[in-house]
């Protein structure tokens, strides 16, 4: 999904989204970020992305899609916790 799509999710579900903070400027998986910079991952790639997600129904379903690829995600996104939360917290900066 893409986050101009967004208005095409169901307003009255909670969905959630795999998310990371990058742990210092200039960080290998996003170069050129500040610290404490916030991005979605993308669930095809692996990789950060400020506009392309998947969002989940559910945080157990968000947290399994987070355990079946945390190699790959620690290897691609070194140094940094992938963790679940709720789209609309992510979108309005809140987690």
């Amino acid at each position: 999904m893409h986050r101009r799509d967004i208005d095409q999710l169901d307003t009255a579900r909670r969905y959630w989204v795999p998310v990371v903070v990058s742990p210092e400027r200039n960080w290998a998986a996003a170069p050129g970020c500040r610290k404490g910079a916030r991005y979605l991952v993308n669930c095809r790639t692996l990789r950060v992305s400020r506009d392309e997600f998947e969002a989940f129904e559910t945080e157990f379903g968000c947290l399994g899609w987070i355990t079946r690829n945390r190699a790959s995600l620690n290897r691609l996104l070194p140094g940094a916790k992938v963790r679940a939360v709720p789209l609309e917290r992510w979108l309005l900066g809140l987690d």
